[in-house]
C-alpha cells in the first residue's frame, strides 16, 4: 500500500485568497446546489476518543469545516468496539476501519459537503515506518491527507523533547514552522507552533495527495487554537457525543 504514496500536491483545488473574516460567498442562484470545487472550502477532521473505563470502546468523529466561515458544515460520529489492541506504531490497522466508515456514509448522505481534504489526529510519514494513520487512510479513501501530530515520534535522529528545546529556544514566531530535519537530511515534517502564548507546536507531516509547503498553509488558515480547527472540533465533539451517549462497559471484553 505504500507504493501508491503521493507526497505532491495532486486536487483539482486551490487556495482561496479570501480570508475566512471577509465571510463567504452564497451559492449564485442557478448554482443547483453545486459547490465550486475549483477552490477548498470544504476541510474534514477525524479523530477517535476513548472510553475512559475500557479503551477498547470508542468513539469515532468526522467533522467537516466551512474554510470560509470556519464553521462546521457536517458532523457524524461512530461508536464501536475495537478488536485490535492498541500497538505503538499501528495506529492506523485500529482506527482506519471507523474513519473509513464515516466518510461512506458521508458520501452517500451528503455529497455536496464531501471533504476536499482530510486533517488526521495522528501522523503522516512523519512516522518510523514512513506511513503513519493519515498516509494509510488517504490511500484507502483516496484523498488528500494532512498528518496532525501532538506528539513526535523517535525517528532518524528527531525526539520529542529535543524540538521541543529547540522551537522555543529559537523563539518561533506565531504561524511559523520549523521543519523537522532527520539525521540522514530527510524532511519529514514541520513543528508548527499555531499562536502566542502557546508553548508546545504540533507537528504537520504529508498525510497523501499534498506537499508539506501545501499543508502547512492550510493547517495555518485552518488554526485557531493549538490543533487546527478541523482536528480540535472532531477532538471536542466526539468526547462530547460520548458524555451524552454513554457506552456499557460490562459486557465481557
Amino acid at each position: 500500500m505504500k507504493e501508491k504514496l503521493v507526497m505532491y500536491d495532486d486536487f483539482p483545488w486551490r487556495l482561496n485568497t479570501t480570508s475566512s473574516q471577509e465571510g463567504s460567498a452564497p451559492l449564485p442562484e442557478d448554482s443547483g446546489g453545486v459547490i465550486d470545487s475549483s477552490k477548498l472550502r470544504y476541510v474534514g477532521g477525524v479523530d477517535l476518543s476513548f472510553v475512559k473505563e475500557n479503551s477498547s470502546f470508542a468513539c469515532g468523529a468526522l467533522v467537516v469545516m466551512d474554510l470560509e466561515t470556519m464553521q462546521v458544515a457536517y458532523e457524524d460520529y461512530e461508536t464501536v468496539k475495537l478488536t485490535m489492541p492498541y500497538v505503538a506504531g499501528f495506529l492506523a490497522f485500529r482506527e482506519t476501519p471507523v474513519f473509513l466508515g464515516l466518510l461512506e456514509r458521508m458520501a452517500a448522505k451528503a455529497p455536496l459537503l464531501y471533504p476536499q481534504l482530510l486533517m488526521v489526529d495522528g501522523n503522516g510519514i512523519l512516522h518510523p515506518r514512513g506511513f503513519g494513520l493519515a498516509s494509510h487512510l488517504g490511500v484507502l479513501a483516496d484523498i488528500p491527507t494532512i498528518g496532525i501530530g501532538k506528539n513526535l515520534h523517535h525517528i532518524d535522529g528527531l525526539t520529542n523533547l529535543e524540538v521541543r528545546h529547540i522551537v522555543s529556544e529559537t523563539n518561533l514566531q506565531p504561524g511559523a514552522g520549523m521543519p523537522l530535519v532527520g539525521r540522514t537530511g530527510k524532511v519529514w515534517g514541520m513543528a508548527f507552533r499555531s499562536h502566542e502564548g502557546c508553548s508546545k507546536p504540533v507537528f504537520i507531516s504529508i498525510g497523501h495527495r499534498i506537499s508539506l509547503d501545501t499543508a502547512v498553509e492550510v493547517v495555518r488558515r485552518c488554526t485557531l487554537h493549538r490543533v487546527p480547527e478541523p482536528v480540535r472540533q472532531a477532538d471536542l465533539r466526539s468526547r462530547e457525543y460520548l458524555r451524552k451517549h454513554p457506552i456499557s462497559v460490562s459486557q465481557p471484553t
